[in-house]
């Protein structure tokens, strides 16, 4: 099946001379990336070869355990847009990650020496086998696809995203939630040695990020749990090195870096509906008849987007994918439970 009825990129969306020469300097900034080793920079292997990834920007290949993984992976063909991919130089610099700062541009500068390997996730609340699991127990039943998704910012921006990763529902189901569990929780690390705005007096969220859905959204198939993007393993300021993807919602919902997943008989208080309840619900359903209290979501800016010839295209309902997910929603007043 193909996911959603996608629209065609246009022309404009070729990468503007500013955005280039924006890449150049980068780089220079960026220089000291190559000498990290998390994040070495290697010979482009069978998936990265598949991407149109330039030879002077990093590749990310994660733990040494998790290569084979990613090497592995098998591309899945049910899950596919159709439409053309984020350029990497965007989807690897253009990012929300608050904890390294408030600027698009901040999570890259500051993110690269963010330590991801070894990493533990607690699963808590309403299972059966609750307990604190290194990153490689969690993955290693698992088998990885690549599917390509729409992501949608709610600040009214977008790009096309190949994503390495496994359905939510198969983790779901080895911990097996008992009756009681309606919802799921999710937490970032809380690190304030490694995460700035952590430490900032000045920040607007109480840490650590929590993010939620119903049992019934983390059970549906194109929830992924993912571990890599573009071939290869997260980048660091992509929410290494284990994040989640719901598609069908506004970004902030794909929450990054994930430490803890908790099951819980009532919805949880998620950061961005805690912060500011009036402009960001629990649902967060991408809804372009429903907008944001300060700017409208009917469309959205399609990245790579020229200055002069920005690549505004129409938003759709559950970003394309209502044909798969709409029915979770029936008899639900979506303006009220934006």
């Amino acid at each position: 099946m193909l996911i959603g009825k996608p629209e065609l990129i246009r022309s404009s969306e070729i990468t503007s001379e500013t955005a280039y020469r924006n890449r150049r300097q980068f780089m220079k900034k960026a220089v000291g990336l190559a000498a990290f080793s998390t994040i070495p920079f290697s010979p482009l292997s069978w998936a990265l070869a598949d991407y149109d990834i330039p030879d002077d920007l990093p590749r990310y290949k994660g733990p040494q355990w998790l290569q084979p993984k990613i090497t592995a992976a098998i591309r899945n063909q049910d899950f596919s847009s159709g439409e053309a991919l984020a350029p990497y130089y965007h989807a690897i610099t253009h990012n929300n990650f608050y904890e390294f700062g408030t600027d698009k541009r901040d999570p890259v500068r500051y993110a690269q020496q963010f330590r991801t390997d070894p990493w533990k996730v607690e699963i808590s609340g309403e299972v059966v086998k609750p307990g604190n699991y290194n990153l490689e127990d969690i993955l290693a039943p698992h088998a990885l696809e690549d599917r390509v998704y729409r992501l949608r910012c709610v600040e009214a921006w977008s790009m096309v995203i190949p994503w390495l990763g496994f359905p939510l529902s198969e983790l779901i189901k080895r911990f097996e939630p008992t009756s009681k569990a309606k919802y799921v929780l999710f937490e970032t690390i809380l690190d304030k040695e490694q995460l700035p705005e952590q430490r900032s007096s000045f920040g607007t969220i109480d840490w650590p990020y929590v993010e939620g859905l119903r049992i019934d959204e983390a059970m549906h198939p194109l929830t992924l749990m993912t571990v890599g993007m573009y071939g290869n393993a997260l980048p660091p300021q992509n929410g290494a090195p284990l994040r989640l993807v719901v598609p069908w919602k506004y970004g902030f919902k794909s929450i990054k870096s994930v430490v803890r997943i908790h099951f819980t008989e009532t919805m949880p208080l998620t950061s961005w509906n805690k912060t500011a309840p009036d402009e960001y619900g629990f649902y967060a359903n991408v809804n372009p008849l429903v907008d944001h209290p300060r700017w409208s979501q009917a469309t959205e800016r399609r990245l790579p987007s020229p200055l002069l010839s920005p690549n505004i295209i129409d938003t759709q309902p559950f970003n394309g994918y209502a044909e798969q997910v709409a029915s979770m929603y029936r008899g639900l007043d979506l303006k009220q439970w934006f």
